[in-house]
């Protein structure tokens, strides 16, 4: 990878959102999103102090209609009309189409040229216009600012505050479940579902653990912590597609060294375990990122991490990925 390569959109670091942002969202999202349970991971009751967050009820199948939600419903009218767009790996794409519909207006997504199927559907049954692209020139278009050029309402899928607010709500239904937590595991794209969900956890318990976690062909987070600051990575193909870029911005890095205590990177085959077990024991299909935060806690001994929530953020798997991984048992 090349270092002239930019390594964020122009403008200053992204500041976490503060409680009253969080709060508000929770208020703006009524009727829009689900507030997910928490309920304790099936693991042959050997490890009783893992609970998941199952974002896979949201009624899109990911956490994604939270912050896209927050953005949308904020909009005015004249913005709105516009229609929405936006970057994305699947999931985002997905959300915006939602909230297009429900706001009466066009959207269009660009996405990486890997996405699979099951997140084309999904995104198409929306209306959504797609337009695919390499990953890395998908993160080059986001900094270059190329959207710019765009007729409608752009969300920037990482950095928008108030997409980061609306995540944040979260956290807030986390702590209110389990005051005493210990750790929270997230899975971590661009950066925006951890940002906002740590906020919220922060304020609200200075002493919670915070773990982000990434597929480990491509971990641009632990790149970046490594580094102290954004590095391009070369970027792979992985399950872990929505927990998996070639780089962390220098517009969030701050932020995220900030809110996050430790990287924990789980590889295909650990992920495809807690795909399974999540299938077979807990009744949630799960796409690889939705599984990753299970696959992290499972890596991280019961004595260090304590009673732990994993953020099982999406439900998008390719139906032949499922079914290997069931098959194999």
């Amino acid at each position: 990878m090349t270092e002239l390569r930019p390594t964020g959109w122009p403008g200053p670091p992204v500041v976490a959102p503060g409680l009253d942002a969080i709060e508000q969202a929770a208020q703006r999202l009524e009727g829009t999103i689900v507030r997910t349970p928490l309920v304790p991971f099936v693991n042959d009751q050997r490890d009783p102090d893992i609970y998941l967050k199952p974002e896979v009820l949201q009624p899109i199948g990911s956490f994604k209609v939270r912050g896209v939600g927050n953005w949308a419903l904020a909009l005015s009218p004249e913005e709105a009309t516009r229609g929405l767009s936006t970057v994305s790996a699947g999931n985002t794409a997905i959300a915006v189409g939602y909230m297009a519909r429900r706001l009466g207006v066009r959207s269009r997504s660009l996405v990486p040229t890997t996405l699979h199927q099951r997140k084309r559907k999904a995104i198409e049954s929306y209306g959504t216009e797609i337009v695919e692209m390499p990953m890395t020139d998908l993160m080059i278009y986001m900094f270059e600012e190329s959207w710019r050029a765009e007729p409608y309402s752009y969300l920037n899928p990482w950095g928008e505050p108030l997409m980061i607010a609306g995540h944040g709500t979260i956290g807030l239904e986390i702590v209110e479940d389990r005051p005493d937590i210990d750790a929270v595991f997230i899975p971590v794209g661009g950066g925006a579902l951890i940002s906002g969900v740590a906020s919220a956890l922060k304020a609200l318990n200075g002493s919670v653990r915070v773990y982000g976690v990434q597929a480990a062909v491509n971990s641009a987070l632990a790149a970046a912590f490594d580094a102290g600051g954004p590095k391009w990575i070369e970027w792979h193909d992985t399950i872990v597609e929505g927990a998996s870029t070639p780089v962390i911005t220098h517009n969030m890095y701050p932020m995220l060294r900030d809110l996050i205590d430790d990287v924990v990177l789980v590889s295909e085959e650990e992920v495809e375990s807690a795909i399974g077990r999540l299938a077979l024991n807990d009744k949630l299909v799960t796409e690889g990122a939705g599984a990753a935060s299970v696959a992290a806690a499972l890596k991280v001994p019961r004595e260090e991490r304590g009673v732990s929530v994993c953020v099982v953020s999406g439900g998008s798997v390719e139906p032949r990925l499922l079914s290997r991984v069931i098959d194999s048992g």
